[in-house]
């Protein structure tokens, strides 16, 4: 069948804004117990509520959470660290009052109503690791009852009930995570840092004795410090301590000797770890006492390997998988959850003899034609300071049509959240709704992004705002002078920090000529003055002390500095949000309603930092393309649900 003929923009695609939230669900936390499996879907069609799910060792996989649960915690707002399953027995947090409930099953696949274990009050928990042989549970928990800054500690609560919301075993510090029990009990390893650090700046590494209850008689620092971080301790099954550190520049795997020095597994400059941004993150797991099955990024993808820990050697295995995370290893199989270029996230089996891999679960069955996927290719290009930057560049493909001779496409630069995160190579539809359509996308790892080492993650420290913004401006430019994108036709679009830097790419720089903010921060002033907890000191690093360089955080804050745009921008934003609160977007809004440029605004009841919710997804995705139709000036394809410009 020949090619039609249409300008970029204008190309009919299948990959739909129904296509991608129709039966879409978002996989991880991946566990296992016995023979059976375990992950955490987010589902869109039903609110966005997560559902605990199991497949049998027989097959039959059935869903674990009730419908009038969401197992999903609220610790650092972020949450993550929702459940824990042992011996049949799953403990989780419901996000509508924070308590942890208990669901007994058995190898019949039948369950227990859920009963509450922690007690009704302002109390919230996260990161379990559960004591059979006490009949307790250790975790992190946040204490919101006395109002100004919570109280986070680990505690261990009993398993059958616990009135007083747990007993403190580790206190002290502002923060905590990945509390976990030694194989014998009488020990339990801990993360802990203090403000102003994020865990990826520098935490510490604990190990406390255990006495006969439970309770920590006494500790000692392992590793870690102020300039190091520490991610993911674990257990081996003869109890001896790993960790990932980042003290030679990356993410490396160290084992705990007998006498207490941290060995190097195996120097390479990769990484072995991801940020602590959510609780539960994992990239190793224990094949057996040497061999470690492990996640391994390098230049922002990764690929799964077997270390062996007492020769050092890496051994690749063998997968199509490029994005691999939440990796857990029990009894001769390995469960994780993994995507490539041409597949979306599923929850994978891997046959650690045979090698051999299968899906458990898709993030998505739709089915979407080759002829329509665009494979993204890594660029490298020259950033400011003589420096290289990172991206991914995906052209634009549709089988069914081709541009007319000479026209370049319009190009869309995406920016990841966080900012420390990272954006991955796993099939993801919403960019491919975009390039099926005539649009090219680059997908860009800033300076500040992790995947690339320490020293590339630190480029963000006192230059958030300029340092992103010059890498997106240099890969949109990158793409311009090699032919590939239209430069009259550029856009730029993020959400959360991702939000930030579309926001000061269109302020302070004039490459861009219209942008879309998803829950974006326009005043930095006001979110250092305004957000939760685990962030509120976060800026220190990124852009400066506060209040006493208050002056920094007026000039890299769009919102002083509305005469210098001059482009169309759409604002979506959650009413809830408590990570960025709405007025950042509404003060925006209104600055530019008052200048006379072109903007829109979609704000959506109930949703909080992120969108959850499927007809909210829907709604900006087809919104964006909607606006971007306008102010480009190519038509779309099919009608979609308009959204108001003021000032078109």
């Amino acid at each position: 069948m020949s090619q039609q003929t249409a300008p970029y923009g204008s190309w009919k695609s299948p990959i739909t804004s129904d296509l991608i939230v129709g039966g879409s669900v978002a996989l991880g936390q991946v566990a296992l117990d016995g023979g059976d499996t375990y992950w955490v879907e987010g589902r869109p069609t039903e609110g966005g509520r997560n559902c605990v799910v199991r497949r049998a060792a027989d097959g039959r996989t059935e869903d674990l959470t009730p419908r009038e649960f969401n197992a999903r915690t609220r610790v650092h707002e972020y949450g993550g660290g929702d459940y824990a399953v042992s011996n049949g027995t799953l403990y989780f947090t419901n996000f509508t009052d924070q308590r942890v409930y208990r669901q007994t099953l058995d190898p019949s696949s039948a369950r227990s109503a859920p009963e509450p274990v922690t007690p009704d009050a302002a109390l919230r928990f996260a990161d379990f690791s559960v004591d059979r042989r006490r009949g307790v549970v250790y975790a992190v928990r946040e204490d919101h009852t006395e109002g100004g800054e919570p109280l986070n500690t680990v505690v261990r609560f009993r398993a059958d009930g616990d009135e007083e919301g747990g007993q403190v075993v580790v206190s002290g510090n502002d923060f905590y995570a990945a509390p976990r029990l030694s194989p014998d009990g009488r020990r339990l390893a801990w993360l802990a840092w203090n403000h102003p650090n994020m865990p990826w700046d520098g935490c510490e590494l604990w190990v406390g004795e255990l006495d006969e209850g439970g309770s920590v008689v006494s500790k000692r620092l392992v590793a870690g410090g102020p300039e190091e971080s520490i991610v993911q301790p674990e257990w081996s099954p003869a109890g001896v301590l790993h960790f990932v550190s980042d003290r030679t520049g990356w993410w490396n795997l160290y084992r705990l000797d007998a006498g207490g020095e941290a060995r190097h597994l195996h120097a390479r400059e990769a990484e072995f770890g991801i940020p602590l941004w959510v609780f539960g993150a994992s990239l190793y797991g224990f094949i057996s006492e040497e061999k470690i099955l492990c996640a391994c990024v390098e230049r922002g993808q990764s690929r799964l390997a077997v270390l062996d820990a007492a020769t050092g050697a890496l051994e690749q295995v063998e997968s199509p998988y490029t994005d691999v995370t939440s990796v857990k290893v029990a009894g001769g199989r390995a469960a994780f959850r993994a995507g490539t270029p041409t597949e979306r996230s599923a929850v994978v089996e891997l046959n650690l003899d045979t090698r051999e891999t299968r899906v458990l679960k898709r993030s998505s069955e739709a089915a979407v034609d080759a002829g329509y996927v665009s494979v993204p290719r890594a660029v490298e290009y020259p950033t400011e300071g003589g420096l290289t930057a990172h991206a991914f560049y995906y052209a634009p493909r549709n089988k069914d049509f081709a541009a007319p001779e000479g026209e370049r496409p319009p190009l869309v630069v995406k920016c990841h959240g966080g900012p420390t995160s990272m954006t991955t190579t796993t099939l993801r539809l919403e960019i491919q709704f975009w390039t099926s359509r005539g649009i090219a996308v680059l997908d860009v790892n800033y300076g500040g992004s992790t995947g690339y080492g320490r020293e590339y993650r630190m480029r963000l420290n006192d230059r958030w705002g300029i340092v992103d913004v010059d890498d997106c401006v240099n890969g949109a430019r990158h793409l311009v002078e090699r032919g590939l994108a239209d430069g009259a036709r550029c856009a730029i679009t993020g959400g959360s920090a991702g939000g930030f830097t579309v926001l000061n790419a269109l302020t302070f720089r004039d490459l861009f000529r219209a942008g879309a903010s998803h829950y974006g921060v326009s005043d930095l002033g006001a979110l250092v003055r305004d957000t939760h907890k685990v962030e509120s000191r976060y800026l220190e690093r990124l852009v400066g002390p506060y209040p006493a360089r208050e002056d920094i955080y007026r000039e890299r804050s769009s919102i002083n500095f509305t005469e210098r745009l001059s482009c169309p921008v759409i604002f979506f934003q959650g009413l809830e949000d408590k990570v960025v609160p709405p007025n950042q977007a509404e003060t925006m809004v209104e600055a530019l309603r008052r200048k006379g440029l072109p903007v829109a605004y979609v704000a959506f009841e109930g949703e909080q930092h992120g969108f959850r919710r499927a007809e909210n997804i829907k709604r900006a995705l087809d919104g964006e393309l909607y606006f971007y139709s306008r102010v480009f000036g190519f038509d779309l394809a099919d009608a979609v649900e308009p959204v108001e410009i003021e000032n078109l």
